[in-house]
């Protein structure tokens, strides 16, 4: 029966020794001990039954065995690394997990995320969408963006600004807002008749209903009508000129954004911070 091979770690040893000729330097070489690679060393000679090295006063010399024995172990290790090196490949990217709504990652975080990558080329993102808190739960994310009052979305969440709501419109539609159609967004406090109520406008009543504020944005930038929307979602197209005020006046919501982090994760708080500087004014 075939004797098992002596384990790679003493042939590693008896390379950096036969290399520097010298078992201090070897250890320090492959983050060992001098006495351990004395060791491992002294069990190889015993495995083979005769001795690698001629230890003298001032170093290490190759016996005859151990000359003979240096060139194939060199060319089994490096084989060794390469092989390792084929299967490792590159260094993985730290993995972010976001969750939010289709409307953040769209109007929000989109148009920015060139220069987030710019700044943190080693982070990769996966986007989660979640609306209802059932969907945060089963996304485990690293960042979660959560629409609600500050008692739904809990005391650990941090406000995104601005949040006020604002009347916008797609710059080819014309006309007093009270004769244009009017977008709705459904599940919200605060909607057009409050926002009529505030500015002296008498009663608008809504002509198309929608179940978020994205949706509504898209149908205002197609033309199809005025959606009023939290301003953190319309900063973006304002400043591009996709839409444009429909009306100078703003209302203050009952519900709004919050972000949440996990601080323990470093590309997080690299992220939340970044969103902190990307949404702040000026």
């Amino acid at each position: 029966m075939a004797r098992s091979l002596p384990p790679v770690a003493w042939f590693r040893a008896f390379e950096a020794s036969a290399r520097h000729l010298n078992f201090t330097a070897a250890a320090d070489e492959i983050g060992m001990t001098q006495s351990a690679v004395s060791q491992q060393i002294k069990a190889l000679e015993t495995r083979f039954g005769t001795p690698l090295f001629t230890r003298k006063p001032r170093g290490l010399a190759l016996t005859d065995a151990g000359r003979k024995l240096m060139p194939q172990v060199g060319s089994a290790l490096e084989m060794l690394q390469a092989a390792t090196l084929a299967l490792d490949g590159p260094p993985k990217a730290e993995l972010l997990t976001v969750a939010s709504s289709v409307s953040v990652a769209s109007w929000v975080i989109a148009p920015h995320l060139p220069d987030f990558h710019r700044r943190h080329p080693g982070v990769r993102i996966r986007f989660a969408s979640a609306i209802w808190p059932e969907d945060f739960q089963s996304a485990m994310a690293d960042i979660e963006i959560r629409f609600g009052s500050q008692r739904q979305v809990g005391q650990s969440a941090l406000p995104l600004e601005p949040s006020e709501l604002v009347a916008l419109k797609s710059p080819a539609l014309e006309g007093p807002l009270e004769a244009l159609p009017l977008i709705e967004s459904v599940g919200t406090s605060v909607g057009w008749d409050a926002f009529g109520a505030a500015h002296g406008l008498g009663d608008l009543r809504p002509r198309l209903y929608v179940d978020s504020y994205g949706m509504a944005l898209q149908l205002a930038a197609g033309g199809s009508g005025v959606a009023l929307v939290t301003a953190l979602l319309g900063r973006d197209a304002l400043a591009s000129g996709q839409l444009v005020p429909a009306h100078p006046g703003t209302i203050a919501p009952r519900e709004g954004y919050y972000i949440a982090v996990r601080d323990t994760v470093p590309a997080a708080r690299a992220f939340a911070d970044w969103l902190d500087e990307t949404l702040r004014p000026g």
